[in-house]
């Protein structure tokens, strides 16, 4: 039929990874850019014990702590059941900004937040000692 030629370019378009991608990520599996990866993997893996240490004792640090992302999915339920409010007021109070969970998910988002750790170790320290003062005065 005439929808043959659009047929096929949408196939070529839509059904693999562009070209340039999968030359990209080829580049991926050098040598050096492994390395590069390796160090990265590394610098995330202590961001997230910083950030489960210091929530830890706070009731915060999940049960199980992720393997593969780079933020952490926290229960507040023992200090709110409203996270958009909880997330607000953390900005507000004490310039720290997560993320609400109903943002993410429909169920228990409510008493959900999510924390990136995308940042330095001291920048990270600081945020929790900052989430320590704001979870105090609750």
């Amino acid at each position: 039929g005439g929808g043959e030629p659009l047929t096929r370019l949408a196939q070529n378009m839509f059904l693999a990874a562009p070209t340039p991608s999968q030359h990209a990520a080829l580049a991926a599996f050098t040598p050096e850019c492994r390395g590069i990866l390796e160090q990265r993997r590394e610098t995330l893996k202590e961001r997230r014990q910083v950030l489960l240490e210091g929530l830890a004792s706070l009731g915060l640090a999940p049960d199980l702590p992720p393997q593969g992302a780079f933020y952490l999915w926290l229960d507040i339920s023992r200090y709110s059941h409203d996270s958009q409010a909880f997330c607000e007021r953390l900005l507000q109070e004490e310039n720290v900004a997560i993320t609400p969970g109903i943002d993410f998910a429909v169920r228990g988002g409510e008493h959900h937040v999510r924390i990136a750790f995308t940042n330095d170790v001291a920048r990270l320290e600081e945020a929790v000692a900052r989430i320590a003062r704001f979870v105090g005065r609750l």
